[in-house]
């Protein structure tokens, strides 16, 4: 297929147009960077520069695909000013999904975030109802960037309704990939009360990867939307005991599909997409948390 991937150049969109050419799909790379004029090595997808908060530069770039994958988006609240995080990702959103409606594009995959249920970046913290946190759990998001993408979702919805398209949203956990798993997971392999709110959960960037690509593949109708984790915690420890050493009952514990489960369940990608994780921590870290020997 020709499949559109926005946010080509962060660390989901590489490793997703890596895994799209891998598959064998003709794929338009998109990104705020300016090209190069350089002679493009073998198997390197085309590339176009695109500000999509502008309608015309999201018109211009959806037209001709069977698919968009939209990853491009300000990643987390902290960094940029409210209104900017606010503006920049649902406009951009609704501009791409607006054009792939109008353009009858075939399926729309919204990469969302774990954030959506409200609990990341809080002004007046809470904790999850309930663990491992699922796609049932309800959302009560208070910052511009979950708020943001569950709007995002909300688009979705409204398309389904209004056209042809079919939708998927991606919330996927904290991403990892090799140059960064010391860096961010070590403290925890170490360390289970180094806490987070998504409850010692990740994804290695290449199963995210695998799980975009079967969305982008998929016949599902209407809008689904799957978390994305790994299935085991960082750590690898007892998740039950766990919860109840560092939050007691303050949060309901759900059934496990094993004893060092994430705190974030997967379930719903594995049964409706296919999806099996192959990566996990241990693959890059050991006990300690250090970075494993190259052989």
């Amino acid at each position: 297929m020709r499949i559109l991937v926005t946010g080509a150049l962060g660390k989901v969109g590489r490793a997703t147009t890596e895994a799209l050419v891998q598959a064998g799909h003709q794929v338009t790379a998109s990104d705020l960077a300016r090209p190069d004029f350089d002679r493009p090595a073998p198997g390197t997808p085309d590339y176009q520069m695109a500000d999509l908060t502008n309608p015309g530069d999201a018109f211009a770039l959806v037209r001709g695909h069977d698919v968009v994958i939209h990853v491009a988006a300000i990643p987390e609240p902290t960094h940029n000013p409210p209104h900017v995080v606010f503006q920049n990702n649902l406009m951009a959103t609704f501009n791409v999904l607006e054009a792939a409606v109008r353009f009858g594009v075939k399926r729309f995959v919204n990469i969302s975030s774990e954030t959506v249920p409200g609990f990341f970046f809080p002004e007046r913290p809470f904790l999850p109802d309930y663990a491992p946190v699922d796609e049932e759990h309800p959302a009560r998001p208070q910052d511009p960037y979950a708020l943001s993408k569950l709007f995002s979702e909300q688009l979705m919805d409204a398309a389904v309704q209004r056209s042809d398209i079919r939708a998927i949203s991606i919330r996927p956990s904290w991403v990892q990939h090799k140059g960064n798993y010391a860096r961010n997971l070590g403290p925890q392999v170490r360390d289970a009360s180094v806490l987070s709110p998504n409850l010692w959960s990740y994804i290695d960037a290449y199963d995210l990867a695998d799980a975009i690509v079967l969305a982008a593949e998929s016949d599902l109708p209407g809008h689904e939307v799957f978390y994305i984790a790994s299935p085991d915690n960082v750590g690898g420890r007892d998740f039950a005991e766990i919860l109840r050493q560092y939050y007691g009952d303050q949060i309901e514990l759900r059934d496990l599909s094993r004893v060092d489960a994430s705190g974030i369940s997967s379930a719903k990608a594995q049964r409706l997409l296919g999806w099996q994780p192959k990566r996990s921590w241990r693959d890059y870290l050991d006990e300690d948390g250090n970075e494993r020997a190259e052989d």
